[in-house]
């Protein structure tokens, strides 16, 4: 039986879509805090709290492999998911797959800490383990398509720094394809996208589709998470977006190893495709 935390989240959702190809649903099992949120997956779910670690234990029965979605509680995730490491230790899990962050074992993003502890923790737990190695989701920063055309203009801090993305599918993609294989334990995969992009050169696909002219703005760290913040975001997350956009102007979201693609069996979604997936959702 396959296991997904998180199931609800939009990374989990389209997870569960992708292994209800592989394997039948009554294989399958969604942990999440709210069951009613998941009557529409058309599978199993459990009541699962990261925080309760009671509810873990429980969850887990029967489960042989687990996909161990990150928590989305920044600074409270390594205590998160060591209390799922633990019930799954306790509820006799076979393997673990865990969503870390792209080169978690020397990025300079702040968040790759928890990432790398998380990772420590799983390695010294004794459970088989996979660990994927997410890049920036494309959907990151289309997301902010719909502000930019408003506004006429992207604004970021990642200079000319190349970011290797990939949509939420292409992760889930993978982590169907790692969960329903038995060569997998104590494989570390570094996911990106095959073709890596600057804010300029999004900005020049958002222009070359919309037929408008939106530029790209290159601001200083401080001045951006001003801007963010103007924009309505808690200022925590507006320090952190901007500091994530400097890291990316020094390399950190950059990937070539095309890891993702191969475990796929198909190129990553390009950013001319995103983009168009974007504009149509508005």
């Amino acid at each position: 039986m396959i296991a997904v935390t998180g199931a609800t989240g939009q990374l989990g959702r389209l997870v569960v879509q992708q292994l209800k190809q592989k394997v039948p649903a009554s294989n399958l099992v969604a942990l999440v805090r709210s069951p009613d949120k998941a009557s529409d997956l058309g599978v199993e779910a459990r009541v699962a709290d990261y925080d309760n670690p009671q509810t873990l234990v429980a969850a887990l029965s029967g489960v042989d492999t687990l996909l161990l979605i990150s928590s989305s509680e920044i600074g409270k995730r390594l205590s998160q998911h060591r209390n799922v490491i633990n019930a799954a230790k306790q509820a006799g899990v076979s393997r673990v797959v865990y969503t870390s962050v792209l080169h978690a074992d020397t990025s300079s993003l702040s968040l790759a800490e928890e990432h790398r502890q998380t990772e420590a923790e799983l390695t010294a737990s004794g459970l088989a383990f996979t660990i994927l190695r997410h890049g920036w989701y494309t959907e990151n920063y289309t997301g902010f398509i719909a502000g930019a055309l408003s506004a006429g203009e992207f604004i970021g801090s990642a200079g000319d720094g190349k970011i290797a993305a990939a949509t939420r599918e292409d992760f889930a993609q993978a982590a169907a394809v790692v969960l329903t294989r038995d060569d997998q334990e104590g494989k570390v995969y570094e996911l990106a996208g095959d073709s890596a992009w600057t804010l300029s050169e999004l900005a020049a696909e958002v222009s070359r589709q919309t037929g408008r002219n939106i530029p790209y703005k290159n601001l200083p760290e401080t001045d951006y998470a001003s801007a963010l913040i103007n924009f309505g975001l808690p200022e925590p997350l507006a320090q952190a977006l901007a500091g994530y956009d400097v890291n990316a102007s020094q390399g950190a979201l950059f990937d070539d190893s095309h890891q993702l693609s191969t475990l796929i069996g198909r190129a990553t979604t390009s950013i001319s495709a995103a983009v168009a997936i974007a504009l149509k959702g508005q």
